[in-house]
């Protein structure tokens, strides 16, 4: 199974009703795709009574990937509002158990930072996460190069093997060793593709630049690109169970329609969503 799907629900102009307020963002967006990220739980842990809310807002097989806090993670440069690391991970799982009581929580995506290297300290947090976070599902990104060099490749693989963790199979801008490659290797039944376009000249922040997050995902795939990455799910889908696609590409709003364009390429249908009034991408009006 296909699961495709974007990052966040709230930034997807094409997706809504005209007659849609933001409250109806999450509703419109479950007509058009199966999953989505949670990606606000990355800037702050949300409230249970808003994952609750969520969780009814969406058809019974809509599937939820919950990005970890940035306290899990290292991004978080500020001091920690937890006393402990281990109140932060406690704050986290309740936050999100509900998804996972509703069948809805696809993964947690444990996004590790640039400088998050692979050495001997940072295998060992993996496995600490891992422990906090027993009982869920858990797909590990990288953002740092080292893990997939010659020397260390096929390590990290079965390191993910054997912990049972999801790899993150990324489509990124190749941009020095604060990017990694494309290596589309699955580790658990289950993989996750997340695709942030390749715009090479956006993707390092150069200082602080408030602007920067946007021009970093401002791309749009063409046909050709497309079809590379149909390639790759494919061969990703001989390999495991479930599949999951999430394109982070929106900054000029291309995510919502590269990943229709992919669905076609795939051949994917998807049944169960949610109705809809209008679809603009099958020229409904």
């Amino acid at each position: 199974m296909i699961h495709i799907g974007l990052t966040g629900w709230g930034d997807h102009p094409d997706l809504y009703s005209p007659l849609s307020t933001a409250r109806n963002k999450l509703f419109d967006y479950s007509g058009h795709f199966p999953v989505v990220e949670v990606d606000t739980s990355f800037y702050s842990i949300p409230s249970e009574a808003n994952v609750r809310k969520w969780i009814a807002e969406v058809p019974d097989h809509f599937q939820f990937v919950v990005k970890a806090y940035q306290g899990m993670t290292g991004h978080l440069r500020q001091d920690n509002p937890y006393e402990t690391r281990e109140d932060m991970f406690e704050a986290f799982k309740g936050a999100i158990t509900p998804f996972q009581q509703a069948g809805k929580l696809a993964m947690i995506l444990v996004q590790f930072p640039p400088w998050f290297d692979c050495q001997s300290k940072n295998v060992t947090y993996i496995r600490y996460v891992k422990q906090q976070l027993k009982n869920f599902p858990i797909a590990i990104e990288f953002r740092n190069r080292t893990w997939y060099s010659e020397k260390f490749l096929d390590g990290t693989l079965n390191f993910l093997r054997q912990e049972g963790l999801i790899h993150t199979v990324c489509d990124e801008p190749q941009a020095g060793e604060g990017s990694v490659p494309l290596v589309p290797k699955a580790t658990n039944e289950r993989v996750l593709v997340r695709i942030h376009g390749r715009n090479v000249h956006g993707w390092r922040n150069p200082g602080n630049n408030e602007e920067w997050r946007k021009i970093r995902f401002l791309y749009n795939y063409n046909e050709e690109e497309l079809k590379g990455l149909q390639k790759h799910i494919v061969s990703l889908q001989q390999q495991v169970k479930d599949v999951f696609v999430l394109f982070n590409n929106n900054s000029g709003n291309d995510a919502a329609k590269n990943a229709k364009q992919l669905q076609k390429m795939l051949g994917v249908q998807y049944e169960g969503l949610s109705p809809k009034q209008l679809d603009f991408f099958e020229g409904e009006s």
